[in-house]
C-alpha cells in the first residue's frame, strides 16, 4: 500500500469518527477533511475545488430555493391539506400515502429533486399533525433512493450502468427494464419504515417551533392586541379640508386620538383602462389627496368626530386586519432593552413614526394590551410594541437601533406576505421544471436553475436577498468538500485495491459470491462517496469480473447500480441525506442506527430478487 493510500484511508477513517461523535459540525468536518487531502499532496487544488463548481452542488442550491416557493407561497400547506384530508388526519396512513407519493414522483426525477420538492410539504403535514417532522424526513430521504430504481432514468447510476453494457457491444437498458427491482425495494422500503418509525426514529421537536411562529406571526399578533374592533377605512371625498395637508400638520393622534396607518390611491399614470392601486405607510410627510382611502386605528367615537370634522366617508364593514399586511407592508411585535432610550418616554414624544418610518399599534404590558387613548402612555421597561410599516423599515430596526429588539422573524413573514396568492405561480413553475427534467430539455441543473430564477422573477420568492437566506450553506459545503474524496479514491489504487481483493477473495465461491462481494463493495464506498462516483468506479469492475467468470454483465451492472443507491448510513452517503439532515434536527448515529439494518435488509432481498430477474 501505497503513502498516499494509506493518508486518503486514515483521513477518511478519521472524518468518520468526527461525523459520529457529533461534536463538530458535519460541514466543518468535511472542509478539514479537504484542506488535510491538499496539504498531504493527495489532492491539489483545482482537484479538491472541483465539488463546488459540481453540477449537483449547484441543483441543490437552486432546489432549496424553488422549495422556498413552493412554502412561501402556501402551495406546500395546500398539498399538505389534500393528503391530510385523503388520509383521514391517521398519521399511519399519511405516512404511507406519503411515502408512496415520493416513490411516484422520484421514478421521474432525480432523488435529490424529490426531496428537495416534497420536504416543505412533508414539514407541512407533519406541523398540522402536531408531529414532529423528524419522524418522516429519514424516510423521505430513504424513499427518494429507492425510487432511483423505478425507471432509466430516476438514477444516474442506471444510466451509467446502461452506458457501460452499450460501450461493450451489449444492448443498452430499457425505460422499465429495472422497474421489478425498484418495485420490491419500494415495498420492503415501506415495510421496514412503517415497521421501525416508533422505535428508531427520532421523535425530538424541532428547533424552530412551529408554535412561536405562529404566535408571532401578523395575524395571531392582530388577534393577540384585539385590533379587529380598532380599524376603520374612509374615503377621502372632494372638497374635504384634509385635502393637500401634511398628516403632520393635522395632528391627528393629539386632537383626535386615532392614527392614520395606511393610504390606498389610484395611480393616473398609464392606461385608464387598467388602473394601478397604490399603497403606502402614512407618515408625517404623507400628502391626503382626493379620493384617497385611509386605514385609520382609533375608537368609533373618535372615528365619528374625525369623519365629521373633515366632511370624509366612513367605508361599511369593519376594516379586515388583514388589510395592514402586504408585499410592502407589515408587523411585527418589539421589546424595549434595558438601557434603551425610549423609556419613561410617552408614545406621543418619541416620535417614533419620525423616527424609524413605523407606527405604534399597541402596547402589550405583561399581557396587559393597550391600544386606545396609548399616545400619553409612557413606555416602561419590558414593554412589548406592535409596530406596522414597510417590511424594509421593519428589518432595518432590527439591524440598526440598541432601543428594541424586533422579536420573531420578520423576514419570514415578509416573504410570505410578499408570495401571498401566488400558489398557482409556484404550481406551475414546479410543473414546468419537472417537465423539463423528465424530458430531458435541458441538463437538469439548467432546468432547477430556470425554476428558481422564475420564482424570484415572479416574486414568489422575494428577492435575492430572501433567495439567499433560504439556502442552506450547510448542506452545500458538505456535499461540496465530500465529492472529492472518490477522486482521492481513485487517484491513489484504493477502488482499484479493494474491488481486485474482493473478485480474489470470492472467485471461489462462483458468481453469486463475486455478485454479492462486488455488490457489498459498492454499497459500503456508497456511504462516503456520491452514488454517481460510486456507479463510475464499479461498473467497469463488475463488466469484467462477470465477463471472466462467464456470466451475465446485465446481473452484475444491475447490482452495481441497485447497491449505489442504497445509501443509508451516513448523512454525507447522498445529497438527500445531507438535505433532510438538518430539517429534521438529525446526528450522524441516526442514520446509522435506521440505515445499517436496513443495508443488511436490502443486501439479503436484493440477493435474491436480482439473479431472479436477471439471470447469471
Amino acid at each position: 500500500m501505497n503513502v498516499q493510500l494509506t493518508i486518503t484511508f486514515i483521513i477518511l477513517a478519521c472524518s468518520v469518527i468526527l461525523f459520529m461523535s457529533n461534536r463538530v459540525r458535519a460541514d466543518l468536518v468535511a472542509v478539514l477533511a479537504l484542506l488535510t487531502l491538499v496539504l498531504t499532496g493527495v489532492l491539489d487544488a483545482s482537484e479538491a475545488l472541483v465539488g463546488f463548481s459540481n453540477s449537483v452542488v449547484i441543483m441543490i442550491a437552486g432546489l432549496f430555493i424553488v422549495g422556498a416557493g413552493i412554502l412561501r407561497t402556501g402551495l406546500a400547506q395546500m398539498a399538505g391539506n389534500v393528503l391530510l384530508r385523503s388520509s383521514g388526519d391517521s398519521e399511519k396512513k399519511i405516512f404511507i400515502l406519503l411515502l408512496v407519493i415520493v416513490a411516484f414522483v422520484g421514478a421521474f426525477m432525480s432523488n435529490t429533486g424529490t426531496v428537495a420538492l416534497m420536504l416543505p410539504i412533508v414539514v407541512s403535514v407533519a406541523i398540522s399533525m402536531k408531529s414532529s417532522p423528524a419522524k418522516f424526513l429519514i424516510p423521505l430521504s430513504y424513499m427518494a433512493s429507492f425510487s432511483g430504481l423505478l425507471t432509466l432514468i430516476a438514477s444516474p447510476p442506471n444510466l451509467i450502468v446502461s452506458q457501460q453494457l452499450v460501450d461493450q457491444g451489449f444492448e443498452k437498458l430499457g425505460f422499465f427494464e429495472i422497474t421489478p427491482i425498484g418495485v420490491i425495494g419500494v415495498i420492503v422500503g415501506i415495510i421496514y419504515l412503517y415497521a421501525v418509525r416508533n422505535i428508531l426514529l427520532p421523535r425530538g421537536e424541532r428547533k424552530n417551533s412551529s408554535k412561536d411562529e405562529h404566535r408571532l406571526s401578523p395575524k395571531q399578533l392582530v388577534v393577540d392586541y384585539q385590533l379587529g374592533g380598532q380599524l376603520y377605512r374612509v374615503t377621502v371625498p372632494e372638497g374635504s379640508s384634509m385635502i393637500g395637508k401634511r398628516l403632520a400638520q393635522l395632528k391627528l393622534p393629539g386632537t383626535y386620538q386615532v392614527y392614520i396607518l395606511k393610504m390606498e390611491r389610484k395611480s393616473s399614470e398609464g392606461m385608464k383602462l387598467l388602473p394601478m392601486t397604490y399603497q403606502e405607510m402614512a407618515g408625517p410627510n404623507s400628502i391626503v389627496q382626493a379620493k384617497d382611502i385611509l386605514h385609520i386605528q382609533g375608537s368609533m367615537d373618535n372615528m365619528e368626530k374625525l369623519v365629521k370634522d373633515f366632511s370624509l366617508v366612513l367605508i361599511e364593514g369593519d376594516a379586515e386586519a388583514d388589510d395592514l399586511v402586504s408585499k410592502q407592508l407589515g408587523m411585527a411585535e418589539v421589546l424595549l432593552t434595558p438601557h434603551s432610550s425610549l423609556i419613561n418616554e410617552t408614545v406621543r414624544s418619541v416620535s417614533f413614526r419620525e423616527k424609524y418610518n413605523l407606527n405604534i399599534l399597541g402596547i402589550n404590558r405583561r399581557g396587559e394590551y393597550v391600544v386606545k387613548e396609548m399616545s400619553k402612555e409612557r413606555l416602561r421597561f419590558g414593554d412589548a410594541l406592535l409596530v406596522q410599516g414597510s417590511w424594509d423599515e421593519i428589518e432595518l430596526l432590527a439591524r440598526e437601533t440598541s432601543d428594541v429588539v424586533v422579536v420573531g422573524q420578520p423576514k419570514e413573514h415578509a416573504g410570505m406576505a410578499a408570495a401571498n396568492g401566488k400558489a398557482p405561480i409556484a404550481g406551475g413553475i414546479m410543473l414546468l421544471m419537472v417537465a423539463l427534467m423528465i424530458l430531458e430539455v435541458f441538463p437538469a441543473v439548467i432546468s432547477v436553475s430556470i425554476g428558481a430564477v422564475l420564482m424570484i422573477v415572479t416574486g414568489c420568492v422575494r428577492n435575492m436577498d430572501d433567495a439567499y437566506s433560504k439556502i442552506n450553506w450547510e448542506s452545500i459545503v458538505l456535499i461540496a468538500a465530500m465529492l472529492p474524496m472518490a477522486t482521492a479514491l481513485e487517484k491513489t489504487g484504493g477502488m482499484v485495491m479493494l474491488s481486485e481483493g474482493i473478485i480474489q477473495m470470492l472467485g471461489g465461491l462462483g458468481a453469486i459470491g463475486v455478485l454479492a462481494g462486488i455488490y457489498f463493495i459498492t454499497m459500503v464506498f456508497g456511504q462516503f462517496i456520491s452514488n454517481t462516483a460510486t456507479a463510475v468506479l464499479f461498473a467497469p469492475i463488475a463488466m469484467n469480473a462477470a465477463i471472466s467468470l462467464d456470466a451475465s454483465p446485465y446481473t452484475f451492472l444491475i447490482a452495481v447500480a441497485v447497491a449505489s443507491s442504497m445509501a443509508f448510513a451516513t448523512p454525507v452517503a447522498s445529497p438527500t441525506n445531507a438535505l433532510v439532515m438538518t430539517a429534521g434536527g438529525y446526528r450522524f448515529f441516526d442514520f446509522v442506527k435506521i440505515g445499517v439494518p436496513l443495508q443488511l435488509v436490502m443486501f439479503i432481498v436484493m440477493m435474491i430478487a436480482i439473479p431472479i430477474f436477471f439471470p447469471l
